[in-house]
């Protein structure tokens, strides 16, 4: 976990910077996040997918015993992760859908009622 926070805190300095100036206004901010996580994301589901299958030629070359579990338990974190990942993914894609939220302009259309 100690890792963790130093790595993060490391890119948040690093990347504040290029933040503040490129944020003249809250949708470039926004905008600019997406474009960063729509690089992410792939990213994350890609290594889920090579533990998945990692955990699976462990489990299959390992003729039984501690290296069968082990593997067992590795295949189960990837399908875990991958689920959750595409979860909240489809999540968010149904709000935008029913927000009406457009992601090439960040722009949102209010709803209205016809006749008014």
């Amino acid at each position: 976990m100690k890792k963790f926070t130093i790595a993060a805190a490391s890119f948040v300095t690093l990347a504040l910077p290029a933040v503040a100036f490129a944020a003249t206004s809250l949708t470039t901010l926004i905008l600019e996040t997406q474009r960063i996580l729509g690089m992410l994301i792939p990213l994350a589901i890609t290594a889920a997918l090579l533990a998945f299958f990692w955990g699976l030629i462990k489990y299959v070359w390992s003729g039984g015993g501690e290296k069968h579990e082990e593997g067992r338990k590795i295949m189960i974190a990837g399908i875990v992760a991958l689920f959750i990942m595409v979860s909240v993914w489809g999540i968010i894609r149904a709000i935008q859908v029913t927000l009406s939220v457009d992601n090439n302009t960040g722009t949102i259309q209010v709803p209205r009622v016809p006749g008014y």
